[in-house]
């Protein structure tokens, strides 16, 4: 636990965890109290804890909210040739204090047993850089009579700490603390009664704090302000979180100036190839130190804001590879000619400068006669490719295996001889796809497996083909397919897998003559599946995306155990990358990200979307594409009846009634969430994981529920019941 006072310069505050390389941070609660201005109030920004001591304390406790309102943590303290005391009536009663003490901190205290004693406190640090605060709490418990008297004064390291002497007020709270720091490897306290006094010192409660020092100030709040509206408009990172500057590195994309005086400000913003759509955000114009602005090879539609010239210290702006329209405003067409570089290069509606001409005239002749000569060129390049490839297939999977990588592992290796024997000559096919058929077969101990084989006639096929071997040869949970072994003999490339004996989910789900699959098979089945997707994304280092998540790719075991097939399509994705790749689009329709498809940029929220698919298909029973007069999307289909809340007309029929319904909303809150347009809307697969495992506790106890009920009922088989009639007028109870 760590605890720190701040004196906040602005209206957020950023708490940031860093990697120290002593294992990867995390934090299970903060929380954030108000106090009073005046309280704890230094020269400084932030106070750490230190030491927080209940002097005297006769429960052995640890006192903290209730008791104090803010949730200081007060420990218990005993000190040595000290006799604690205490009094049951409550201290500061009169009214709010300036630290606002606990009572029953304030209510125990210690006194020297020798009357004429003092009170010593040592505090060893080992540290003489660090800078220190104490505040030391007093209140007089006692009734005095009238001949007695109270008085002391403190010391520290043999020096006077505060002026003036302390005279402890009966049952009411004084808090006693220097103006200026302290430094030193030891603070030696000594407690002294004056000459006047009759009565010893005493000490009910003491905090020690050491002084956070901030190198930085938080950036310029104008920058943060206008960074988190472009994050807002664009969509763009779910990493742009806390400040944007600190700690460094900056945010991805951000150059910072730093003086050590003034707040960090953004120097440089670079946002070049990220998938942006839409128009220019005029938040940008909100950067007053910006320099350097790329948002190149973009998506960006609309005219060129005029503000943009109105960045005084801006020195680069590149606009090229976009889809922007209309003229250069004049105010950066004069800014050319002071220093600042402009770059709006392949755009084909913008013009350079104004007025803009109409373009497409005079060139439609020349269109045709180019459009038509390049039409003959692609036609014979199509008809000696194909010539080619079948002629030089062999020699381009054997080139694809040396330049991809090799399949050499501690998998066992396989001759191409012993994998005929094994299929029975191929004998029987379980499957097909771009890469070659799968063939059903037996190991020598009869262990069944299933042998996938790289077709010579596939190019395609085989670059999937390659990637599915290295990921699953690193890649090892009981949630994804394992890898048996493989047979990597000339032009003779398979995979050999382990067999999971009841198919595909999509098999299971589409088959009306296969057995339906109960509620609570198809929420186990969704939990395994996260399982292994939540493995992927944060068990492995780099993190994997699947990138073709669906149900086809779904295998279940002999009792129905789940695992994620077929990682042809799937993609590293480095740590030390940005917070998503920009990569070619793959995957299947019905289940590909919309966001991914029309940015090129893939996240792990990709494979959340693709996995909501699969979580609305275990519910419904229907395909992702529903098929129609209109083919209609899963989402699309679920969304109005959803809305009505009529959950039962979305439930697989087959289930015949057969679940609880409050599982059934929430397992259909969490797909909804998943499916959600933009990713950064959508929850990792931690939280997805959380969240079903939550919906099967809720259907196992509906389930011990049933079964108590049905003994029950069978003593009352005379009357007449419709629990499922009345679970439909009641609906969902509340969670």
């Amino acid at each position: 636990m760590k605890e720190i006072l701040h004196v906040l310069l602005m209206e957020s505050i950023y708490v940031c965890l860093l990697d120290t390389d002593s294992g990867t941070p995390f934090i299970s609660a903060l929380e954030l109290r108000h106090f009073q201005d005046f309280s704890y109030r230094t020269s400084d920004e932030a106070l750490l804890l230190y030491k927080r001591l209940d002097v005297g304390s006769t429960t052995n406790q640890q006192i903290r909210y209730r008791d104090d309102g803010y949730d200081r943590i007060w420990v218990p303290y005993s000190m040595p040739n000290c006799v604690p005391f205490d009094t049951p009536l409550p201290i500061d009663t009169l009214g709010e204090t300036e630290f606002d003490l606990p009572s029953k901190v304030m209510s125990t205290a210690v006194k020297p047993i020798n009357g004429n004693g003092s009170l010593h406190l040592e505090f060893d640090t080992g540290d003489p850089s660090l800078v220190f605060y104490v505040y030391m709490h007093f209140a007089e418990l006692e009734k005095l009579l009238g001949n007695q008297f109270r008085e002391f004064k403190i010391e520290l390291n043999n020096k006077p700490w505060v002026r003036n002497s302390v005279v402890p007020i009966y049952l009411n709270s004084t808090t006693v603390n220097s103006t200026e720091p302290m430094r030193g490897p030891e603070l030696r306290f000594s407690i002294h009664k004056t000459p006047k006094a009759t009565l010893p010192p005493i000490l009910n409660a003491i905090e020690v704090y050491i002084v956070k020092e901030f190198f930085y100030k938080p950036t310029h709040r104008e920058d943060v302000n206008a960074l988190m509206e472009i994050n807002s408009s664009y969509a763009r990172d779910k990493n742009w979180q806390g400040d944007p500057c600190l700690p460094l590195p900056p945010w991805d994309g951000l150059e910072c100036s730093y003086d050590g005086y003034n707040p960090p400000s953004i120097m440089s913003l670079n946002l070049s190839s990220r998938g942006l759509t839409g128009k220019i955000s005029p938040s940008l114009s909100k950067l007053k130190s910006l320099q350097y602005l790329d948002l190149s090879n973009n998506s960006l539609t609309g005219s060129l804001p005029e503000a943009l010239s109105e960045l005084p210290l801006l020195k680069v702006l590149n606009l090229s590879g976009n889809k922007l329209s209309g003229s250069v405003p004049p105010g950066l067409m004069g800014r050319q000619n002071n220093g600042l570089t402009l770059s709006v290069e392949q755009n084909p509606d913008l013009c350079p400068s104004a007025p803009c001409k109409n373009k497409k005239t005079n060139f439609v002749v020349p269109l045709i006669v180019a459009t038509a000569s390049l039409l003959v060129i692609l036609l014979a390049l199509v008809i000696f490719w194909r010539y080619k490839r079948e002629k030089k297939a062999a020699e381009l999977v054997v080139k694809s295996h040396k330049e991809e990588g090799s399949l050499e592992s501690n998998n066992r290796q396989f001759t191409y001889s012993e994998v005929v024997s094994i299929t029975n000559d191929f004998q029987t096919v379980i499957g097909k796809g771009g890469f070659g058929k799968v063939f059903h077969g037996y190991l020598e101990d009869e262990t069944q497996v299933a042998i996938k084989m790289l077709s010579t006639s596939s190019t395609q096929g085989s670059t999937q083909f390659l990637t599915e071997a290295q990921f699953l040869m690193r890649v090892h949970h009981r949630n994804l397919v394992s890898l048996v072994g493989y047979c990597n003999e000339d032009t003779k490339i398979g995979l050999i897998y382990e067999y999971m004996a009841n198919g595909s989910l999509r098999e299971h789900l589409s088959d009306k003559t296969k057995n339906a699959l109960s509620w609570k098979e198809r929420f186990q089945i969704a939990v395994d599946v996260a399982q292994g997707l939540e493995y992927l994304h944060h068990g492995c280092k780099p993190p994997i995306i699947h990138r073709d998540v669906k149900t086809s790719n779904i295998l279940l075991s002999e009792n129905l155990q789940a695992k994620l097939g077929d990682f042809g399509f799937s993609k590293f994705f480095p740590v030390e990358s940005e917070s998503h790749l920009s990569t070619s689009v793959v995957g299947t329709p019905g289940y590909l990200d919309p966001e991914y498809y029309f940015s090129n940029r893939l996240t792990e929220k990709s494979d959340v979307y693709s996995f909501g698919v699969v979580i609305l298909e275990l519910i419904t029973g229907r395909p992702a594409i529903i098929k129609g007069y209109e083919n209609t999307h899963i989402v699309e289909w679920v969304s109005p009846i959803l809305s009505s809340g009529d959950i039962r007309s979305i439930v697989d029929p087959r289930l015949q009634g057969n679940f609880d319904t409050n599982s059934v909303w929430k397992a259909m809150e969490t797909a909804m969430a998943c499916v959600s347009p933009t990713s950064i809307q959508r929850p990792t697969m931690n939280h997805v994981l959380i969240e079903l495992k939550e919906c099967t506790e809720i259907e196992m106890a509906w389930d011990q529920t049933g079964r108590m009920e049905g003994k029950v009922m069978k003593s009352f088989d005379s009357f007449e019941t419709n629990p499922v009639g009345l679970e439909t007028k009641m609906g969902p109870k509340a969670r």
